[in-house]
């Protein structure tokens, strides 16, 4: 029997995505990460020494025309999604990129073109639809043991951009687009919403803020790894700069089926470090999961005890199960669900024939949609239809 050929791929972009999705790639097998792409040679050499890449490269377009290159992973600043991919694309490669997929919806609206035309692979990173605990709310809901779905409603809070020192790329609107915490975050929860519901958001109510209209962003190396996404800045050197994109939104919603939502995000709730919580009601029963606790899933019912299922295969779904590597009583988090996506992703491009079981461009144009609806809403203080 002929060994299948492992594929190679490429990973562009040196900061905290980057790493996780090197790891995630690692853990897959059949897959060898072919370059690594950054803007920085130092620092993509010093990465690529400590997972064992042999090459790096500063050139993105030389890295994509690599031809022993199979597939692109764009971890970079959402401004840089846009020309990469379609790049990516053009030369023939499969790209799976981080969320969001662009910064406009027409440049989104290319992007899926473009990849039908090629008829390439593509995947946007919405990775925590993976975690076990969130499809077993999936399959919950479409067996019918949720019944129909009244009520949607979460948050996502962090703190990492608490302070009026604490600086990111992603803080300014030329490199992150025109939202921020919606974007970053808020597109993870809205997907989720959609994918557990199977249901639309088709119309929403916004108001946004931001209470730091100035940051004092590291004027000595703003692209050092005293920036980087979560980490804490250090040193006296500070350059004031105002800051237009928020650091807290909230929107009510309607879903397609009938039903009614309300979400808020946040990345400056002191304490809370990366708490998605989603709670789902129906005309059955209620489920409810929070990602700082990935492995609890509590159901909810009106004239019975109400449970928390801890994540064990052999209690999952059918439609859950594969989405669980380990046994229960070994745990599953953050790392897991890029794993979960990058094999989905690989076995697709391995197998031509294969569904695509992951999310591709479309859904994350249709997150853009959203989050354009979101943003004209706050600007016209007022209830906008979702487009598409």
């Amino acid at each position: 029997m002929m060994k299948p050929t492992r594929l190679r791929t490429a990973v562009i972009g040196t900061g905290f995505m980057g790493r996780v999705h090197l790891e995630a790639i690692r853990r897959l097998g059949l897959v060898d990460v072919e370059v690594i792409g950054g803007r920085r040679l130092e620092r993509a050499r010093q990465l690529a020494d400590e997972f064992g890449v042999a090459k790096v490269e500063t050139d993105y377009q030389k890295l994509l025309e690599d031809p022993a290159v199979d597939a692109v992973h764009i971890c970079t600043p959402n401004t840089l999604h846009f020309p990469l991919a379609s790049a990516a694309l053009t030369v023939g490669k499969h790209v799976l990129c981080e969320k969001p997929l662009t910064t406009t919806c027409r440049d989104a609206e290319m992007l899926v073109a473009l990849a039908r035309e090629r008829q390439r692979r593509n995947c946007t990173c919405h990775n925590l639809r993976y975690y076990p605990a969130v499809q077993q709310m999936r399959e919950l809901r479409a067996v019918g043991e949720l019944g129909a779905i009244l009520v949607a409603q979460g948050t996502y809070s962090q703190d990492w951009l608490l302070y009026d020192t604490d600086w990111n790329w992603r803080v300014d609107a030329r490199e992150a687009g025109p939202l921020r915490a919606m974007s970053d975050i808020g597109s993870h929860w809205c997907d989720m919403v959609e994918h557990v519901t199977g249901e639309l958001i088709t119309s929403v109510c916004a108001d946004l803020a931001t209470f730091h209209t100035t940051r004092h962003r590291p004027s000595r190396d703003p692209e050092s790894r005293e920036s980087d996404t979560f980490a804490r800045p250090v040193g006296p050197d500070r350059e004031a700069t105002s800051v237009a994109t928020e650091d807290f939104g909230a929107m009510l919603f309607h879903l397609s089926g009938g039903g009614r939502g309300a979400l808020t995000v946040s990345q400056v709730s002191a304490g809370r470090k990366n708490r998605l919580s989603l709670e789902i009601y129906g005309t059955k029963a209620g489920v409810a999961w929070n990602q700082e606790r990935p492995n609890e899933l509590w159901i909810g019912q009106r004239n019975a005890r109400n449970q928390v299922m801890i994540k064990d295969p052999l209690l999952l779904g059918d439609g859950a199960r594969a989405f669980a590597d380990l046994p229960g009583g070994h745990a599953e988090g953050y790392a897991d669900t890029f794993k979960q996506i990058f094999r989905r992703f690989y076995l697709s491009i391995r197998d031509p024939q294969a569904k695509a079981e992951y999310p591709q461009f479309e859904d994350g144009l249709r997150q853009l949609r959203v989050l354009e609806a979101v943003l004209a809403s706050h600007r016209h203080r007022g209830w906008v239809d979702v487009g598409g």
